[in-house]
């Protein structure tokens, strides 16, 4: 009956029956066929196929559950038995958002895999929220994020001390007021900023602000700070990602809140001007997450180790 729960698990991932079996490379019509022969095993539908994307019925959420707890044991056990050997082998899935899928985890993963290259990694893209509620039902091993992840069911480690940075687009004249205050992008990779006396944040009263939306642990710092400094409701976007409000920057639109982490990966570009910000909420740590109380195979433990040592400047 769970011989091929995996196949019930991607269905439910992927919303519908096409794009789950392009996952599993299978024809629609024999996923489709499987799923008929465990539903008739049940004696009930798993999916309502009437909706879309297709809903669990009620014993498709039961169903599921147990399938999940099936697999995290399998898991697991899997773990276990790499771990007696002491082999670094097996698979690695780790999750980031878009920023951190694309410029953080390519170079951890590399330098990584130099040394253990009996790894395989799988890396997924999501928002912070999507990304937690993977983790907790083991379809991720660890994900990398900037926010403060409170969950009784999740443990971190600290990988990096990131700080935030205001973003202002070269044409607004303010540039030239405070020509003693402005960094390039080439001054916050080769680390000048962390000396740069804090900008006057009032200096961008009532400017137009590029701003991320409140679940985003970016969004809800730079709100405070500009409640803190009263700079006006002059907000023009809310966005998902960090890496769209760059881009967004760039085009000189508005002002943005950025990590040094991100300024340090992209490109340099001459049409902004980064502030160093004199605020403790601006100061934060990029973590590793990953479920508490599940059996960690030696792959994930080492990556975790491996990865903290090459940065030591965490904020405690």
């Amino acid at each position: 009956m769970f011989k091929h729960k995996d196949y019930v698990l991607t269905i439910y991932e992927e919303g519908k029956f096409t794009k789950a079996a392009e996952k599993l490379f299978l024809s629609q019509p024999s996923l489709s066929a499987t799923i008929k022969r465990i539903e008739d095993k049940l004696g009930a539908p798993i999916f309502d196929r009437s909706c879309s994307p297709v809903e669990l019925t009620d014993i498709g959420k039961e169903y599921l559950e147990y399938a999940k707890r099936i697999k995290e044991l399998e898991d697991s056990f899997e773990k276990y038995v790499s771990n007696i050997g002491n082999l670094i082998t097996g698979k690695l899935r780790i999750g980031g958002s878009s920023f951190f899928s694309s410029f953080i985890l390519p170079d951890m993963i590399s330098r990584f895999n130099k040394q253990h290259s009996n790894i395989n990694f799988e890396v997924y893209e999501d928002n912070t929220k999507n990304l937690i509620s993977k983790l907790k039902d083991g379809l991720l091993d660890i994900i990398l994020d900037n926010a403060i992840i409170e969950d009784d069911k999740i443990s971190s480690e600290p990988y990096l001390n990131e700080r935030l940075l205001l973003a202002v687009p070269k044409k607004f004249e303010v540039n030239e007021k405070l020509l003693s205050y402005r960094l390039t992008a080439e001054q916050i990779k080769n680390g000048e900023y962390l000396t740069k006396k804090a900008v006057d944040l009032t200096n961008f009263k009532n400017f137009p602000f590029i701003l991320l939306r409140h679940e985003n642990d970016t969004g809800r710092r730079a709100e405070k700070i500009i409640n803190k400094y009263d700079l006006g409701s002059n907000i023009l976007f809310y966005l998902d990602q960090q890496v769209t409000s760059y881009n967004l920057a760039c085009t000189g639109v508005g002002l943005a809140f950025l990590g040094d982490a991100l300024v340090k990966k992209v490109a340099n570009t001459s049409e902004l001007y980064y502030y160093v910000l004199q605020d403790r909420i601006a100061m934060r740590n990029i973590y590793f997450y990953y479920k508490k109380n599940q059996y960690m195979s030696l792959a994930c433990k080492k990556f975790i180790e491996y990865n903290v040592q090459k940065n030591n400047n965490v904020q405690k």
